[in-house]
């Protein structure tokens, strides 16, 4: 009986190392991908059940598991409002809410999300709400509210409110204790595992990234580009989640092909532990133990009650650039231009900190100008202000940012761009994110992406380094 023991946990031990093993060298890279993963889970998890003695009460659990997956593929989360893209977008935002005991925060928060986005930035993405409390009044409630006051989202099909029988849900009596959490608190925080795997399953094929966010919370300006920004950048890398807030489960960014995985883990272990411990186990199992954290962080908590109980706590994000940056830096710098300069107008006027300005008489789509640092910073925050300061005329409407970084010492120029953010009204003021390791700024160029019908004032381009 041992030897046979010795040689199961043996074949187990190997399984789990294959399927490591296939991760690491193909992380996302299969043509069935969403079954593959649900082959890797069901496979991984039964050999750490069986390696793992103290887990193995997880076994009976999981056997379940298998039947529900199945059920979730015929689960139809109900649109109550709305409707959705009819082309793919960039970014969903997911929103999952409930009733609070101290009032409702998601009419304000839905305000600060579409408020905090311009008009180019919302083409972009969609929103989408799930009212998970299965009490019929509030619902009734939130659906007239919404209606109401966000019509035109509603209509551009840029909002959409679902919402999730309860006969879908798995059991929510008799569950696990854990810890000191009392039986109301873990049934809580199941069904909430399974408002947001509700809420992740309806997104998955309507954008290539999810965004979640909290119920009530505060956007900064421009999150969006901010985001993209970094999505940008770490198109090419291998990553689960990047973080942009340090509050629980906001501002979480997935790959909605990650997504079906994801919702599969939340159900299997839905009554284990609250969501955000559940996602620092998923990023174990998927091999990203360290967290991926940019700074600052770009939401807000609105209130200092808990969702559960309204009792008061302190849930501000201390890494929130919230006050003045002071006066911009401006370190020392050449700039280049395609754009044709008007007689008697001096280039350098552009990135002077005193009441000058840059004058050019025509802009082609494509032109650019460029400031190249001497020496490469870490810039975190960018301000582009164009325009008569007086009249606000001759302003740059149709263009945009982008950050330069140099891994080949050119001498003009950058060998690779991201964008920052566009121009609204002529103007950007954007803060910069990166995280701890991330590379110096050595360019800034200010890209013309339309032809404007006159000539353009660069008033100044403003940088403030660490």
């Amino acid at each position: 009986m041992k030897d046979f023991l010795w040689i199961f946990i043996i074949i187990a031990t190997v399984m789990v190392f294959s399927i490591f093993f296939f991760i690491r060298e193909n992380p996302f890279n299969t043509t069935s991908f969403l079954s593959l993963e649900e082959k890797e889970m069901v496979a991984w998890q039964r050999a750490r059940m069986q390696i793992d003695p103290d887990r193995t009460n997880h076994l009976e659990t999981f056997k379940n598991m298998q039947k529900n997956l199945e059920l979730l593929k015929n689960v139809n989360s109900r649109i109550l409002i709305g409707a959705p893209p009819v082309k793919k977008k960039l970014l969903t935002i997911g929103i999952s809410s409930v009733q609070h005991p101290r009032g409702s925060y998601l009419l304000d928060t839905l305000q600060s999300l579409f408020f905090a986005s311009s008009s180019s930035e919302q083409k972009h993405f969609i929103v989408v709400v799930h009212l998970a409390d299965p009490d019929p009044k509030w619902l009734g409630q939130m659906i007239s509210s919404i209606s109401t006051l966000f019509k035109p989202y509603i209509q551009a099909r840029q909002l959409i409110v679902i919402n999730t029988p309860l006969k879908s849900y798995l059991p929510l009596k008799d569950l696990k204790k854990n810890l000191h959490d009392s039986p109301a608190y873990v049934a809580f925080s199941s069904k909430q595992n399974m408002d947001y795997a509700f809420l992740m399953n309806f997104a998955t094929n309507h954008s290539d990234y999810f965004l979640m966010i909290e119920d009530d919370v505060k956007c900064a300006p421009g999150f969006v580009t901010q985001i993209v920004t970094i999505v940008s950048a770490w198109e090419n890398k291998s990553w689960l989640t990047l973080n942009f807030s340090q509050l629980g489960f906001t501002g979480k960014l997935f790959r909605t092909r990650d997504l079906p995985c994801l919702v599969h883990f939340l159900f299997l272990f839905y009554q284990e532990m609250p969501c955000d411990y559940l996602l620092a186990h998923f990023h174990d199992l998927l091999m990203q133990p360290t967290p991926i954290q940019f700074f600052p962080s770009l939401f807000q908590h609105m209130g200092n009650s808990s969702f559960f109980d309204g009792k008061f706590n302190s849930f501000k994000d201390k890494e929130i650039e919230e006050n003045d940056p002071g006066s911009p830096s401006n370190p020392a710098a050449s700039i280049y231009t395609s754009l044709k300069v008007a007689n008697g107008s001096v280039l350098m006027n552009a990135y002077s900190l005193d009441k000058n300005f840059f004058y050019t008489k025509s802009a082609e789509a494509g032109s650019h100008l460029t400031v190249v640092l001497d020496v490469p910073a870490k810039v975190f925050r960018v301000q582009v202000l164009t325009g008569s300061h007086l009249k606000n005329k001759n302003q740059l409407e149709e263009g945009h940012v982008e950050l330069g970084y140099d891994a080949t010492n050119r001498i003009n120029d950058c060998d690779d761009y991201i964008l920052l953010g566009l121009l609204e009204n002529g103007t950007l003021n954007k803060q910069v994110l990166s995280n701890e390791s991330g590379k110096k700024v050595k360019c800034v160029r200010l890209l013309v992406t339309a032809t404007p019908p006159s000539g353009i004032i660069i008033r100044h381009i403003n940088l403030w380094i660490k």
